[in-house]
């Protein structure tokens, strides 16, 4: 298969890389120093997948130069997405899938608003990678898994065909029925660890100890929206949600809260302001949501202005 992969940093950067290992055709569009480092010494993965080094078949800031693929890898952040979509026109073709690899619940809707319902995969991630420096990738822990789907309807022979080529990259790939309730699954661990980490500053050991109480409760705002919302989440989430929080090193922070303590744009509006708006919708209350959202948003404006 021919893939682009936008963005080479932590997620775009590993599977771009895990892909063109097993074969495939892979482009990268990236800028800057990532673009200057993938042309320079190609895309290098260390950690527990052992270290290599891949060479993609094209780094560039211009998606007209790699043309029509099979698949996109629309492997930015929230708030890169924006941007990002001005990319997507010269790349897609009548039967090019768009895999949305971001946190939060709302990416699959803006990304089929620019091109269409019947170009989107959403996509969901659980892996713990990092950007070491440009061009050079930690893989770190997690399972490694990646949950895709068309929005609606059987497996078709295009989601067939990504099965088979991560699957071939080494992640292990799930097809479910109804992709809406992982989607949701993902953010009722993912969003509460990054906003009350980034609140509280505290590492996921403190926040499983000291804040336990307050990270279940809004685990469980997350829950109920989804509910509300009529998405089936079982009854279970929360549960193996705070089981998986306490299987994490002690000092794991979210992509989220790094970047807030930073001072870099982050994920803030896309993953906690998607969970207040979905709430507004349903007609949910969401007080320790309401509350994150408002002062986090503080912290990012004087941060980054």
């Amino acid at each position: 298969m021919k893939f682009a992969v936008i963005g080479a940093g932590a997620i775009g950067g590993y599977y771009g890389a895990r892909l063109l290992g097993a074969g495939h055709e892979v482009h990268y569009l990236a800028r800057g120093r990532s673009l200057d480092a993938l042309r320079e010494n190609g895309i290098r993965v260390e950690g527990l997948s052992g270290e290599y080094v891949a060479q993609p078949h094209g780094a560039t800031d211009d998606p007209a130069e790699i043309g029509q693929v099979d698949a996109v890898l629309l492997a930015v952040k929230t708030h890169q997405l924006a941007e990002a979509l001005t990319s997507l026109p010269p790349l897609c073709g009548p039967e090019t899938a768009v895999l949305t690899m971001q946190n939060g619940i709302e990416a699959p809707a803006t990304v089929a608003a620019l091109i269409g319902h019947e170009r989107v995969v959403p996509c969901i991630v659980r892996i713990f990678t990092c950007v070491v420096e440009p061009g050079v990738i930690a893989h770190l822990g997690g399972p490694n898994s990646i949950t895709l789907m068309e929005g609606e309807g059987p497996h078709t022979s295009r989601i067939e065909a990504l099965k088979d080529a991560f699957t071939a990259a080494g992640s292990t790939v799930r097809c479910p029925e109804n992709i809406w309730v992982d989607l949701w699954e993902k953010a009722v661990f993912v969003e509460p660890v990054g906003a009350l980490g980034a609140l509280a500053d505290a590492p996921i050991g403190t926040l499983r100890t000291d804040l336990r109480d307050n990270l279940r409760a809004a685990m469980d705002e997350v829950y109920q929206v989804a509910l509300d919302s009529g998405i089936p989440v079982p009854e279970d989430t929360v549960e193996r949600a705070m089981a998986m929080v306490d299987g994490q090193p002690a000092e794991s922070t979210a992509s989220m809260h790094r970047d807030l303590r930073d001072g870099l744009p982050s994920e803030l509006d896309g993953q906690v302001g998607g969970v207040v708006r979905a709430a507004r919708a349903a007609g949910t209350p969401t007080p320790l949501h309401d509350l994150m959202y408002q002062v986090l948003r503080v912290w990012e404006t004087a941060a980054t202005s």
